[in-house]
């Protein structure tokens, strides 16, 4: 349909010249004169070029796309070179480059900056260098570059999008935060570390070059006795604690707000070496069993590039089967809104919990509800750590737990 409605209205601009051309030309035959005859005369070659136009092949427009930001963080800023090639050095007057999305976020910044219009003339190859700012977090894909072109009085106006697709990625922000364990635990002992891996002595998985410092009872004294030389018992390391990020997708002005926080939490995990699992709850369940190499963390931030809010039903309906597969003994719950039967779910589900934090997202310098305090009382009654947080105080996140 709309292609048949674009077929017309350029048929239509076409009709229109002809008509200008007829009517200046009769004009000038019936008047005679020098006047009517110069108006024919000077609406001539505007007319032949809007027709000529009218003929010339978009197809023989050929486009390429450089990115050149490798990687984009929320908020910040896209720049891409255009490069436009034709065969047929047709004049073009003025044309009006703009990329083309099906991203709602993304469409909206472009509408608002991203057109420029250029005067090509007879060059053959011609580039458009462009930047756009405050790039939203998401997976945006690039469909093609529109172009239009038109003639000097817009009698005669062609479009086309010219294919062209490519991924945007734009991960969400991450800050810096010092890791430290909620509780560790190794065997029957626990320990508030600043670590959360330890030494299994009572199983050698191999053995190493000797260096100072290395306790007499790890030498490899069979190793010594064939070759001479020091040798050290290398042990595996056990974790001295499981971890269990959960966070839930419910629609909220502060969703963008728990993302970053989020992926600040992963990033710093896996920056001190040590490992979590993560559970993403909305209309599907992400789950990602382990998190520890930057490989894993790739993958959890592509996650968390693309999330939406679309939890659409309560969280504690939706993860009551989830919960009950959960083995870990600290859990770390991230939430927009934390509600009593949430709070009761994972009392009731989670088995061997030994600590749970609670992370609710807010603005900052936002008054906590009377609902809220006492939904947080009811948590810490529980033995829940409960925690309101914003971008002002993440780094805070581990090093300031308390129940207050």
């Amino acid at each position: 349909m709309s292609q048949a409605k674009h077929f017309l209205d350029l048929w239509g601009r076409l009709v229109f010249v002809l008509v200008i051309l007829i009517l200046t030309f009769s004009f000038a035959m019936f008047q005679g004169g020098f006047v009517s005859w110069f108006i024919f005369y000077m609406a001539l070659p505007f007319a032949l070029y809007s027709l000529l136009l009218t003929f010339y092949p978009l197809q023989d427009i050929q486009v390429t796309r450089k990115i050149h930001t490798a990687q984009i963080r929320k908020g910040g800023n896209f720049s891409a070179t255009i490069d436009i090639r034709r065969s047929f050095p047709f004049p073009l007057l003025y044309t009006v480059l703009s990329e083309k999305t099906q991203s709602t976020a993304l469409k909206k910044r472009i509408e608002v900056e991203r057109k420029d219009m250029l005067v090509p003339g007879f060059r053959k190859s011609y580039s458009w260098t462009y930047e756009i700012e405050n790039m939203p977090r998401g997976e945006h894909v690039l469909e093609g570059i529109q172009i239009e072109i038109g003639d000097f009085f817009g009698w005669v106006k062609k479009s086309k999008l010219l294919p062209l697709r490519q991924v945007v990625l734009v991960y969400p922000n991450a800050v810096e935060i010092a890791y430290r364990p909620m509780e560790s635990r190794y065997d029957q002992g626990a320990m508030a570390a600043p670590f959360t891996l330890v030494k299994d002595t009572t199983t050698a998985a191999g053995i190493r070059d000797y260096s100072p410092g290395d306790r007499v009872s790890w030498i490899h004294w069979k190793s010594f006795a064939r070759t001479q030389t020091m040798r050290t018992k290398e042990f595996e390391d056990r974790q001295s604690q499981d971890l269990f990020l959960l966070d839930d997708r419910l629609p909220s002005d502060r969703f963008e707000t728990q993302v970053e926080l989020v992926a600040s939490i992963l990033q710093s995990i896996v920056r001190s070496h040590s490992n979590v699992a993560y559970l993403s709850i909305g209309k599907t369940h992400d789950y990602f069993p382990v998190i520890q190499t930057e490989e894993h963390l790739q993958r959890a931030m592509y996650h968390l590039t693309k999330v939406q809010a679309d939890l659409e039903k309560p969280v504690e309906e939706v993860a009551a089967q989830d919960l009950l597969q959960v083995k870990a003994s600290s859990l770390l719950y991230v939430t927009s809104r934390l509600t009593m039967d949430m709070v009761s779910s994972i009392q009731r589900n989670v088995k061997h919990l030994n600590t749970c934090m609670c992370l609710v997202v807010a603005d900052k310098g936002e008054k906590i509800s009377a609902e809220d305090e006492v939904t947080h009382q009811f948590a810490r009654s529980k033995g829940f750590i409960v925690k309101r947080i914003g971008p002002e105080n993440f780094s805070s996140v581990f090093t300031e737990v308390s129940r207050k």
